[in-house]
């Protein structure tokens, strides 16, 4: 017990150390202002880095080929070694991937009742993707830019175009779950909520890039560049993470469950209500 009150005594006193040492030496100075540096983290106009040397590409496509190769790869070693383990009693693991798969397979059960098999799918699919996705920037991966320097890979969905791509892409498969559900009807009630996918796309946007500019913004003076951008990149990083997978799955879900619902079944519910 004492000695974790003397760690935790020094611990502070270092911090404390840092932080007045940082208030006398000052800032050695930058490049580029801060407006610069804000800017760049949403254009990425300085900071491309090089596809294979074929094309010069925004960070985020990095992150996202990555995101996915690191998927994937999980995906098929969890299929080839845990799945043919699994036991009827499960263990930790089991658990945890079952209830996983459980959390997203109800929530299409829930918002689509009447078809809800691929919806879970996807549901899954997609709340993997940005929850792994926003905890990748966690990890501090680094890469060099065209220009030479070393760049942190930011979260996929911190790019505008990521953002855009899964929102259309959600769209898409609420679309497909109208026509599945009602034929060519289905694309009039969908193509209804025609804000949809900008919606959803800026939703993820502007949540994932606050979190990143205000960690841009404590890293770039040295005064605050000490402790605190620990506990704010964790505290936006998991918070991201947690609320916009929710927020994402859950009105996919729920549109999905809409435009699929059978033509049939409304009418029902009409003359049941005026019947009432």
């Amino acid at each position: 017990m004492k000695n974790k009150k003397v760690f935790i005594i020094v611990w502070l006193a270092v911090v404390v150390l840092l932080g007045v040492l940082s208030v006398v030496v000052g800032s050695p100075g930058r490049a580029e202002t801060v407006q610069e540096t804000m800017r760049d983290a949403v254009l990425h106009e300085t900071g491309q880095i090089s596809l294979f040397g074929l094309k010069d590409v925004n960070p985020g496509l990095i992150s996202a080929f990555t995101v996915t190769g690191i998927l994937l790869v999980l995906a098929a070693l969890i299929r080839i070694f845990a799945i043919p383990r699994f036991k009827m009693v499960p263990g930790r693991f089991q658990m945890l991937v079952e209830q996983a798969v459980g959390l997203f397979d109800n929530l299409a059960k829930n918002n689509s009742p009447w078809r809800h098999k691929f919806l879970g799918v996807y549901l899954f699919a997609a709340g993997a993707y940005i929850f792994v996705g926003t905890v990748f920037e966690l990890f501090g991966v680094q890469a060099v830019t065209t220009a030479g320097h070393s760049i942190t890979l930011p979260a996929p969905l911190s790019d505008v175009n990521g953002a855009i791509c899964i929102g259309c892409l959600s769209y898409l498969v609420i679309l497909s779950g109208g026509i599945a559900g009602n034929g060519v009807g289905g694309i009039g009630k969908t193509l209804k909520e025609f804000s949809l996918p900008i919606s959803m796309s800026f939703r993820l946007f502007g949540a994932l890039l606050s979190g990143l500019l205000v960690t841009e913004l404590v890293y770039y003076y040295i005064h605050l560049s000490f402790v605190l951008p620990v506990a704010v990149g964790v505290m936006f990083t998991l918070l991201h993470a947690l609320i916009q997978t929710y927020v994402l799955t859950m009105l996919t879900a729920l549109y999905y469950g809409e435009v699929s619902e059978p033509s049939h079944k409304e009418k029902k519910a009409k003359k049941a209500k005026s019947a009432a």
